[in-house]
């Protein structure tokens, strides 16, 4: 079964409107089918839609970044935290020194303790895209074998 490799630019919007990211201006995006480099609930209406259209794509939450878990929620030391200087709710850092640990939000400063929220920032939020297919092709040997798209060209970057 072949692959493609869809090339698209897009605009995000939350549920108020408000503008979260974009790629106008910028390089668009290329990603390889079914290989998880976008949301699932994107990848899912944006395959087919042919090259130059437009269109308006609404993805739940859940196919999104998935619902809020209260269970990412955890009531930390200061002292345990790596991070040095004052704390401020809504402030982010990684949670370990593993280039993949996660991203934690600090959601509540009580006293000694810190609330760190591990869900992502947009967990529980539909988002809106806006979205133009600006390529499609047929994946290659390599992008196949690595597991994910090389660029709308194809060539490794």
């Amino acid at each position: 079964m072949s692959k493609s490799v869809v090339t698209f630019h897009y605009t995000l919007k939350d549920p108020s409107g408000r503008l979260l990211d974009s790629s106008i201006g910028g390089q668009p995006i290329s990603f390889l089918e079914g290989a998880g480099q976008i949301i699932e609930g994107l990848e899912k209406q944006i395959l087919g839609v042919p090259v130059g259209a437009k269109r308006v794509i609404q993805v739940v939450a859940a196919e999104a970044y998935g619902e809020r878990d209260d269970s990412q929620l955890q009531r930390v030391p200061r002292s345990a935290i790596p991070f040095e200087g004052e704390l401020s709710v809504g402030d982010q850092f990684q949670a370990g020194e593993d280039q993949f640990a996660p991203v934690v939000t600090v959601a509540g400063i009580e006293g000694d303790h810190i609330l760190l929220d591990a869900n992502h920032p947009l967990a529980g939020v539909d988002l809106t895209f806006d979205v133009e297919i600006v390529g499609s092709r047929p994946a290659n040997a390599e992008e196949l074998t690595h597991g994910h798209a090389h660029g709308a060209d194809g060539a490794p970057h």
